[in-house]
């Protein structure tokens, strides 16, 4: 029974040492001196803003993409013991004792560093020969753009790190489909591609394009697969459903997770959750939570209300009014109705109370029990300090000619009657009997005389810089939407704050505050629910784009006719730029340009069945072109129709791909077009002279890739290979 220990346990391993000296060499260009310069290096500036806030537990939104990349630099933080406690306010900033530089920029340089060992991969894996997987790899290793985009608390590492994990998995798995599917590792490296995309997408929305590439990638394979006869149609359906399972639905399962995590981090108020909708912000530790506890949850006849326009952007506002009357006549000479101003006012204050009114009855208070408000109740609305009516009639709006204007009525004898009845329209609602309710339901009010809808129309003017003269102290327009096809969001209020109303003094009323129920809207909110309007307000809230002095277009980048200035040394020479090797960038053009002339050549030539090469070599041609040259395409033509404001760094994911071209074309022209011995040692010693201006071109650029040693005037002088380049010299 014990007869195995008879002989010894041997454990035996394969040691690939070219992948081990490349992941060595990549861990030290990249975390070679890690914490210089102690000072905050261009967009951590942007980044460092928001770890801070998830050390402190405070919610926040960021337009630029998902949360996942932000949770991992703000590991980095927790891991190094970092309290939050620093102001994110200048480009240059010397960090202080409490901030773990080291921690901080540790997993991008991680990141970076592992881009190396998995270019040389690709290539095996596309059937490359190890020498050029090993060219591929030292020339990502010696790309200075790379480098200084890893070395700092920035996402772009991490991004093509997960984007070259994918492209990697997805190759081990095709690889594999041919002997072993459905095995342990088949399964493990389909697995693993759909969660390299699932990150990829969760880092930057970038990570979609290759993503996008590889589910098309996929489909094809499994296109050719569907044409194999040995294949039987359970064993298709088999591969179809693993497909849809590790490319689809676990990605999408994992970006919701990234989501789930952010905001089970983040559950506290901050500056940010303004912006979302007053139910989210009720969900928040602090802030209007505090304001919202204890708030009865049904609106009664009597309810005293704010109203909070739901759309909320560029702010947030609620309906108000004040003593002031419109002007009998405005300036372009069109009249008013000169009653009581309505407006949507961007701060908390008393005059955006306003009391629910049964139109049949004169008080002004909750009775007892209290009779709800249900969809499709006519009320009327009284604005709380001054008891004056919600009322519109067909009377042009000051900013809108063609909608109504809104007003508080005020008797002045003449031939205008108040029409103050509005018909409350639940547009969230589940049934057309729902009650109308604090803070969760989203309600239109349609005038009952003239079918007009409640609106916010300022926002329109204050995207273009307008809102009312100063007669409306510069408060946004309220108007009565005439044309109400829809649910524009401007359309749409909901109760923010809300009391039950107890006194019909008017003096009384003004102070009264009253608590009767207590009230957990947290618990009304799902996790679904709050997922899909923090999504929304990611893809739809855009800050203003402004032209940046380091903003570039993207055809700039091909040629790296830009830089950017990262960090300058307050008194000396000392600086870090974003700049590429100028050898490198140039000669991944050359080698896209002679892969698209020679596949272009190829397919004519086997149009008029002339074949070349060998079968083989042209399939392997394809594949490798349709993984580097499609993953270039579709990293870097997207951005030819974005309206955004780009940088040199938004290439280099592109870059990555096309730097990996190079050796691909290199080892084409050597096999093929190379035919003979002297050809072939002639080329060689070409492609020995180009790697050594590669490394030389690196050396050169290297004091503004790590920011040392400090370099003279003249020197940076001599760095100024292109006019365009803003090298910073200090003036003498």
């Amino acid at each position: 029974m014990l007869g195995f220990l008879k002989k010894p346990v041997v454990v035996s391993m394969e040691i690939n040492m070219n992948l081990m000296a490349l992941t060595v060499m990549g861990l030290i260009s990249r975390l070679w001196g890690l914490s210089y310069p102690r000072a905050v290096v261009f967009d951590e500036v942007y980044y460092g803003q928001f770890v801070s806030l998830y050390m402190k537990r405070i919610f926040f939104v960021d337009d630029s993409g998902p949360p996942f990349g932000h949770m991992l630099l703000a590991l980095g933080g927790y891991l190094g013991g970092f309290d939050g406690n620093f102001l994110w306010n200048r480009i240059g900033a010397e960090y202080s004792m409490n901030v773990p530089v080291w921690s901080l920029r540790l997993l991008p340089a991680l990141a970076g560093a592992l881009c190396v060992p998995l270019a040389y991969q690709i290539l095996v894996e596309l059937q490359f020969s190890h020498c050029a997987a090993f060219g591929a790899a030292l020339l990502i290793l010696l790309e200075n753009s790379l480098i200084t985009q890893s070395r700092f608390m920035l996402l772009e590492s991490v991004l093509i790190f997960f984007i070259l994990l994918a492209v990697l998995s997805y190759l081990k798995f095709y690889n594999l489909q041919r002997h072993s599917s459905f095995s342990g590792s088949w399964w493990f490296w389909l697995l693993l591609t759909g969660v390299a995309c699932s990150c990829a997408v969760g880092v930057k929305y970038m990570g979609l394009f290759t993503y996008a590439l590889l589910l098309t990638i996929a489909g094809l394979h499994f296109w050719h697969m569907i044409g194999d006869q040995n294949l039987s149609n359970v064993a298709l359906m088999c591969h179809f459903l693993a497909r849809g399972l590790a490319l689809i639905i676990i990605p999408v399962a994992m970006y919701l997770s990234f989501f789930y995590v952010h905001l089970i981090l983040l559950y506290r108020s901050g500056p940010h959750d303004q912006i979302m909708t007053s139910a989210f912000q009720a969900s928040l530790e602090g802030g209007l939570a505090r304001i919202t506890q204890g708030q009865p949850l049904e609106v009664a006849y009597g309810s005293q209300i704010t109203l909070r326009n739901v759309l909320g952007k560029p702010m947030q506002c609620w309906l108000h009014s004040h003593t002031n009357t419109y002007p009998i006549r405005y300036d372009n000479g069109r009249g008013s109705s000169h009653q009581q101003q309505v407006t949507c006012y961007p701060f908390k204050d008393v005059n955006n109370w306003w009391i629910v009114k049964d139109p049949g009855m004169q008080q002004l208070v909750v009775s007892n029990p209290p009779r709800p408000v249900r969809h499709g109740h006519i009320v009327q609305l009284v604005h709380g300090i001054t008891t004056r009516y919600l009322n519109t009639h067909d009377v042009a709006a000051p900013l809108s000619p063609h909608s109504q204007e809104v007003s508080c009525y005020i008797d002045y004898n003449i031939s205008m009657p108040a029409q103050n009845l509005w018909r409350v329209e639940i547009v969230n609602r589940e049934s057309d009997t729902d009650v109308w309710k604090t803070i969760l339901s989203e309600v239109r009010f349609v005038h009952v005389n003239t079918s007009a809808v409640l609106k916010a129309s300022g926002f329109l003017f204050q995207l273009s810089g307008a809102s009312l003269p100063e007669w409306g102290y510069r408060q946004l327009e309220v108007v009565g939407e005439k044309l109400s096809k829809g649910y524009h969001q401007s359309m749409i209020w909901n109760v923010e704050e809300h009391r039950y109303g107890k006194s019909q003094e008017q003096k009384e009323r003004e102070v009264e505050l009253h608590s009767p129920t207590q009230m957990d809207i947290s618990k009304n909110l799902s996790f679904m629910a709050k997922f899909t309007e923090l999504q929304w307000k990611i893809l739809t809230l855009k800050n203003e784009d402004t032209e940046h002095k380091y903003s570039s277009s993207a055809f700039d980048w091909i040629t790296m006719d830009t830089n950017i200035a990262y960090w300058l040394h307050p008194t000396s020479g000392a600086q870090i730029h974003l700049l590429g090797n100028v050898v490198t960038w140039a000669s991944a053009n050359v080698a896209a340009l002679l892969y698209t002339c020679l596949s272009l050549w190829y397919l004519i030539r086997r149009r008029r069945k002339i074949y070349d090469i060998p079968e083989d070599a042209w399939q392997l041609w394809v594949s490798a072109g349709g993984v580097c040259g499609g993953g270039w395409a579709v990293n870097y033509l997207p951005f030819f129709l974005m309206e955004k404001t780009l940088f040199l760094y938004h290439y280099l994911p592109a870059l990555t791909f096309q730097i990996l071209l190079i050796p691909i074309v290199l080892q084409h022209l050597g096999n093929h077009l190379c035919r003979s011995l002297l050809l072939k040692s002639m080329f060689s010693a070409l492609v020995v002279a180009w790697f050594s201006s590669v490394y030389l071109v690196y050396c050169t650029f290297s004091p503004v890739t790590y920011g040392e040693p400090s370099l003279s005037a003249a020197e940076l002088k001599d760095l100024r290979w292109k006019d365009s380049w803003n090298i910073l010299i200090r003036k003498q």
